[in-house]
């Protein structure tokens, strides 16, 4: 049988680009697992994919996974088919201009063989619960690694 998972989804930025987060919660039957993530100078977009990749990556089977983010840029990749275009074009766009994050690209692109994944674009910052949890989530991890940075600058003053 396949498994079904859910996963939630958000990347946050502290300057654009800046510090950022990323976070999710993972869903199966009665298990959830949240986890986050931070990296010093970043953007939204790259962080909002992360979240994906981080997510899709804890999977320890190939699972059928219905990932709910507020990220317009991830989800419509998919949905509107953007990423197959990127990625036959040589990763250009459709202006000829390269697209950005193809690294990150690549990676998802990657997964989303290995799973079956289906993405749903929600509201940001709305009533959606487990999406507002990954946005607190995602916004401690900056707040964890502006911490980290200045007590870093501190041991170097000392």
């Amino acid at each position: 049988m396949e498994k079904r998972v859910t996963l939630y989804t958000d990347g946050a930025c502290s300057g654009n680009p800046g510090l950022g987060g990323y976070a999710g919660i993972l869903l199966y039957g009665e298990h959830k697992l949240e986890y986050s993530g931070s990296e010093e100078q970043t953007t939204n977009n790259r962080m909002e994919v992360m979240a994906v990749i981080v997510g899709l990556k804890r999977l320890k089977y190939p699972c059928k996974v219905e990932v709910y983010s507020d990220s317009a840029y991830t989800v419509n990749a998919f949905k509107e088919g953007w990423i197959y275009a990127w990625k036959k074009g040589g990763w250009k766009k459709a202006d000829g201009k390269s697209v950005q994050n193809v690294d990150l690209w690549e990676e998802l692109y990657s997964l989303t063989k290995t799973h079956e994944v289906t993405f749903h674009k929600v509201a940001g910052h709305a009533d959606n619960e487990l999406n507002n949890r990954c946005d607190e989530l995602a916004r401690a991890a900056i707040t964890a690694l502006k911490k980290t940075l200045s007590r870093d600058k501190e041991s170097e003053t000392e």
